[in-house]
């Protein structure tokens, strides 16, 4: 059964679709199945890793979501084979629109995923830069949100609101959510604030934070213009390198969670935690 992560920050620019779809192709470098379903309207997920707007106009998640298609047929194979991607474009603006009068419109992407969870390990979600019916659905869908920060002044702005959404959709739709941790990315070690931000984001979190930090990268930066992840454009990068360890630290916090029995002390120090 599939465990599903869901890449959530509404804030714009923090690396939140780099994330995706590196750390998803990280996942498969791995060898693990990967499903990485691209929930944001821009479909830069999409293109990331090679799939052209064109290529899935008639099959993508807005179809998933409005109840036209079923998730198995929006999938495609990307170079990695061990990764396949549903999809993204600019019609999905309009599903926040179509899915208000829709039925259990908050639970539409999590019903999809279940009927491909077996044949995944994990399913990524890249979700929107907002906290609108887009990530609600994500987030209901998901097991845990994993939130990348950026080494900046501004890293925490917004950070609490995404985390009291978390909570209040813990409490009333997905009782299952938890925080898989939170991800410090565009870090300059040349940079005095990156240091200070990082030191900040540490103290205040703890062991939430995971030990990769992902930094300033031009490899990063220059791979999505090739539709290609970075361990395809440059493996050897200190870029790919950290997104590595980054999946290394997932998968061995998913093994440790599905080794203890869940108790109900963690799960009240959860609730406050969602509410920091």
């Amino acid at each position: 059964m599939a465990k599903t992560i869901c890449i959530a920050n509404q804030k714009g620019g923090v690396g939140k679709t780099t994330t995706s779809v590196n750390l998803s192709s990280a996942l498969a470098t791995l060898g693990k199945r990967v499903l990485l379903i691209d929930m944001d309207p821009q479909g830069n997920a999409s293109s990331g890793l090679g799939i052209k707007r064109y290529e899935s106009q008639e099959s993508n998640t807005y179809h998933v979501l409005i109840g036209e298609k079923t998730l198995s047929e929006t999938i495609q194979n990307t170079s990695n084979g061990k990764l396949k991607v549903s999809t993204a474009n600019p019609d999905l603006v309009g599903a926040e629109i179509e899915l208000v009068d829709m039925p259990q419109r908050e639970y539409r992407l999590k019903q999809a995923i279940a009927t491909v969870a077996e044949d995944f390990d994990f399913v990524i979600i890249d979700c929107p830069p907002s906290l609108g019916l887009l990530t609600l659905n994500a987030l209901n869908a998901a097991d845990s949100f994993l939130v990348p920060l950026q080494c900046e002044y501004y890293a925490l702005e917004g950070l609490s609101q995404l985390l009291n959404t978390a909570g209040l959709i813990k409490k009333n739709l997905n009782p299952q959510l938890h925080i898989e941790g939170i991800v410090l990315t565009m870090f300059d070690i040349r940079n005095n604030l990156s240091h200070q931000v990082v030191t900040e984001i540490k103290n205040h979190f703890g062991e939430k934070v995971f030990s990769a930090i992902i930094p300033r990268n031009v490899r990063l930066s220059e791979a999505p213009s090739h539709g290609q992840s970075i361990f395809e454009y440059d493996a050897k990068s200190i870029g790919a390198l950290r997104y590595l360890d980054l999946a290394k630290e997932v998968i061995q916090r998913t093994d440790s969670k599905q080794a203890e029995a869940p108790a109900v002390a963690e799960q009240n120090q959860y609730e406050g935690e969602l509410n920091v």
